[in-house]
């Protein structure tokens, strides 16, 4: 697959000022057919008669020249006639496995529609029958069989500058548990969001699934299923394989971000402790969820008119995601003028057997700051009880676990409770919005991980919030990939919440939305790549020059989904 060619003194000269990425005038280094089947080049029918004589393209397309915008009409009138959503993606995937530029053109031009089908929910069930759609390879397969040689399997990808790398080991995707390698859908879909959202070019992005094994029973009985047939390795052969993964990342593409994605509770934290404060890495689960959902707390507190002081947050659900919020939470209190020993009692968290308190000795250890002083308490329903929260956030993959009794109790105990229902994809959510609104008469301040329906309560229309990591990653990343910061910071995820709680308008709050639209998603991951950005600079990572017009040197490197001229 050949790579976007500029003349060689310009070249040389785009490698020297970061990265920029808009395809304006391209060399082809293919003709013919070889050129329309190369995903990054193709134009299909919008190639220009000029361009069909002088590459080889006559009669290789029908006559008539039709312009992007022509096509992109045709791909979603056909879109919109496909009866299931999983059609719907096994369409665009096609489409964007032939045509990327037209891809991200269609899903620029139509985001809020084609988000559920290129990422959650949708993407959950692509995984769950990834075999069994699987059309063509993208992104790399890292096998436990590679070990000793993952530099030269990353020397094989076709693009040689990769700047954002999403890598699993699909064994916690979504709230899906152990997928395997079929949990690939989840790199490539967060990496479509890259560009989507970001402007990161699509060629600067690379989707990896590291492959240690499988122990869900039934892909491994599966014939379709397409990674290695054994349960998965852990321990020390676990950590060398990805001790070396990193170093070679580091060798082969120094300038690259790493973003680990949907790695099982206790491998989460493992590696985002080993590696934060020496490599260019984070854990979305932990630290892009944490962002979203504390964006979405500010967002509450506007409407609220309230102080996240004020607050006391009851987590159903311990793993990566609920103590990675509890954190941000707390870091966000202490800024705001609050102890952080006081602000750790503000976050009580309920796992699968009960309270986590301090008379419990079955703790994992990232649950450990949060065992406060307690008597133990089983049911859920029962904690809500005893220290009556102001919110409500559920991380716990277990649907249905916000009853009409719990949501009651809270609009009881609370004018406005906060109730957010975070766990993906939709099927896992701890209650619908149309619940929460209808349980609570109309008084919750909801928000979920999926999206759900606008609901219609007494003649008023609510419209739920989605707790979308897609608000916060891509921009996290376009700030890092701008700024070359060394190191990503906690504080890059506490504003990165604020901005995008600053972008929340007033008729959005009116009608229960606590997160800004879709529609704005580029304006705001620029303004988090600009804070990423501002912090690097303070932290004394990367010099102070990068701030000057710093909105309009971000926007110059983003990607536009627009056809090239060839030349």
């Amino acid at each position: 697959m050949s790579e976007t060619i500029m003349p060689k003194e310009q070249s040389k000269k785009r490698k020297s000022t970061k990265m920029e990425t808009q395809k304006k005038v391209v060399v082809p280094g293919e003709r013919g057919v070889k050129l329309i089947h190369n995903p990054v080049m193709n134009k299909g029918t919008a190639f220009s008669l000029e361009e069909r004589e002088r590459l080889g393209l006559k009669g290789l397309l029908p006559p008539r020249v039709i312009t992007q915008e022509m096509q992109a009409r045709r791909i979603v009138e056909n879109l919109r006639k496909r009866e299931t959503d999983l059609s719907k993606y096994t369409y665009l995937s096609a489409l964007q496995d032939r045509n990327e530029n037209l891809f991200y053109y269609v899903v620029r031009e139509h985001l809020e529609e084609a988000m559920p089908i290129i990422y959650t929910p949708t993407v959950g069930r692509a995984c769950q029958l990834f075999g069994h759609i699987y059309q063509r390879s993208r992104g790399l397969y890292i096998s436990i069989q590679d070990k000793g040689k993952i530099r030269e399997v990353l020397m094989n990808w076709p693009h040689k500058d990769a700047r954002v790398i999403v890598v699993t080991d699909g064994e916690r995707i979504l709230g899906l548990g152990d997928l395997g390698v079929s949990g690939m859908g989840i790199p490539v879909g967060k990496l479509a969001l890259y560009t989507a959202c970001a402007g990161i070019d699509p060629t600067l992005c690379l989707p990896i699934t590291i492959d240690v094994g499988t122990n869900n029973e039934t892909l491994l009985q599966d014939p379709l299923y397409l990674g290695n047939l054994h349960t998965r390795v852990r321990g020390k052969e676990y950590i060398e394989l990805m001790d070396e993964f990193i170093a070679a990342v580091e060798e082969v593409f120094p300038d690259a971000v790493i973003q680990l994605e949907d790695f099982a509770t206790e491998n989460a934290f493992t590696l985002l402790h080993r590696y934060k404060e020496s490599s260019r890495l984070f854990d979305d689960d932990i630290q892009g969820t944490a962002s979203v959902a504390l964006a979405g707390i500010y967002g509450a507190m506007k409407k609220k008119k309230s102080k996240i002081t004020d607050q006391k947050f009851l987590f159903l659900g311990a793993g990566e995601a609920g103590i990675g919020i509890g954190d941000l939470i707390v870091d966000a209190m202490v800024e705001e003028g609050m102890s952080r020993q006081e602000a750790m009692k503000r976050n009580w968290f309920v796992d699968s057997k009960g309270l986590v308190c301090a008379e419990r000795k079955d703790l994992a250890d990232h649950k450990l700051p949060y065992a406060h002083e307690h008597g133990f308490v089983k049911n859920f329903i029962d904690v809500v009880k005893e220290l009556q929260p102001t919110a409500i956030i559920g991380v716990s993959g277990q649907p249905k676990k916000f009853t009409k009794e719990v949501v009651e109790l809270m609009s009881v105990i609370n004018d406005q409770p906060i109730i957010f229902a975070l766990s993906n994809p939709t099927s896992k959510s701890e209650c619908s919005a149309e619940e929460a609104y209808t349980w609570s008469k109309g008084k919750a301040i909801f928000a979920s991980g999926s999206p759900f329906p606008a609901f219609k309560y007494k003649g008023k229309k609510l419209v739920p919030g989605q707790g979308n990591n897609v608000y916060i990653f891509p921009g996290v990343g376009l700030g890092l990939v701008y700024s070359k910061a060394k190191i990503v910071s906690s504080r890059m995820f506490l504003e990165a919440a604020k901005v995008v709680a600053d972008a929340v308008l007033d008729e959005e709050l009116d009608r229960g939305t606590i997160y800004p639209s879709f529609k704005r998603i580029r304006e705001v991951s620029i303004n988090i790549a600009a804070a990423v950005t501002q912090i690097a600079v303070e932290d004394g990572d990367v010099p102070g020059n990068l701030l000057t017009n710093i909105h309009k040197e971000i926007r110059k490197l983003m990607y536009e989904p627009d056809y090239p001229k060839f030349i």
